[in-house]
């Protein structure tokens, strides 16, 4: 047992919930924002613009989105070059075999492949040709053997989400804006769980509000500690730069919290938003502007294949609404209660 453990130790390869659920969950992400959510945002760009060039590159980065994740998540593991490089085949196998769960596929199965490859790197003489060959093998292996149900059962859920969420938008509307919403504050990526799930229509837009909730919500109840600085790193960047503040007071977590269970369900029953650009997209929230881009993306397609005669006013005050306004004006009221009351305190939200 012990030797096994000095294995371990010396590959590099650590069997935890951080390495494979955050470390990897977040880095799978970044790999899905380089490469299908920029090609979509370019190609649009290039379809409003009658730029032709800008939709084949977009087509060209969307299409290296299987390799993106792997490459992603085995660097997030440290793994070592040739197994890092070997990794392009098997996440496009897993993309392509997992279908319209093709990330959660690319994600389990990039896991074990990766460390099998660090497991035999540099074990033998000959290491260029054994490390890519077992990674290769083991991670194709696998794509063929486990890819098609795992996308089939990720795809199976997501469905469930959205078909609940369509037949219960007020309840459902709560729950996916809260949980997915709490997700992006944490250390874990929303976006990736909602790439995952393939998430999108109603419940996206759902997703979409509590995730704008959380982002705008700290940006505004932390203006009076961080100032514009702070506005520009949580509005548009992540409000997972509060995890430390959460943990010294978790009552700062509730404002933005409840903001979410509120906008949820006016995302769901009243302005009907709904995400029908890349899934991942409802789990980014105003990081980049990339949720409303993405909810824009939909409409145009929408309006390209005849099912929407226009994107109006209407449509864009919604979207702004339930992104910006909405959540800013209540966390706002809530925080103002809460710093009252004496539950947040000067400080209690201040950014190093």
């Amino acid at each position: 047992m012990g030797k096994f453990k000095s294995f371990l130790e010396r590959k590099n390869i650590v069997i935890s919930g951080k390495r494979y659920g955050v470390d990897a969950l977040g880095a799978m992400a970044q790999g899905l924002f380089a490469s299908l959510l920029i090609g979509t945002i370019i190609a649009t760009i290039g379809e409003q613009a009658g730029v032709q060039w800008l939709v084949d590159i977009g087509g060209f980065a969307k299409s290296m989105a299987g390799p993106a994740m792997a490459a992603s998540i085995a660097y997030a593991l440290g793994t070592p070059n040739l197994v890092l490089f070997s990794m392009l085949a098997v996440g496009a196998a897993a993309n392509k075999l997992g279908g319209a769960g093709g990330p959660l596929a690319v994600y389990v199965v990039t896991l074990f492949a990766s460390e099998f490859g660090k497991a035999v790197s540099k074990e033998t003489k000959i290491d260029i040709l054994v490390t890519p060959l077992v990674t290769i093998a083991v991670g194709v292996g696998l794509s063929y053997w486990w890819a098609p149900g795992i996308g089939a059962a990720a795809s199976s859920l997501g469905n469930i989400i959205m078909w609940s969420t369509n037949q219960q938008p007020f309840l459902m509307g709560i729950l996916v804006s809260v949980i997915v919403g709490m997700a992006l504050t944490l250390p874990i990526s929303s976006a990736a769980i909602c790439a995952a799930l393939s998430l999108t229509g109603l419940a996206g837009g759902a997703a979409l509000a509590g995730c704008c909730a959380q982002m705008v919500g700290f940006a505004v109840l932390s203006f009076r500690e961080n100032r514009w600085n702070g506005i520009i790193s949580q509005g548009l960047g992540t409000s997972m730069l509060q995890m430390g503040n959460i943990v010294k007071n978790p009552r700062i977590w509730i404002a933005p919290t409840l903001v979410s269970a509120i906008t949820g369900p006016i995302a769901t029953c009243l302005f009907h938003i709904e995400m029908n650009g890349p899934a991942i997209a409802s789990g980014m929230g105003t990081c980049g502007l990339v949720g409303p881009i993405g909810v824009y993306t939909g409409w145009m397609q929408e309006v390209t294949a005849g099912t929407r005669a226009a994107i109006t006013g209407g449509d864009w005050m919604a979207l702004l609404s339930i992104c910006i306004i909405i959540p800013a004006i209540l966390t706002i009221i809530i925080g103002a209660v809460m710093r009252k009351g004496g539950w947040i305190k000067e400080g209690d939200l201040k950014l190093d």
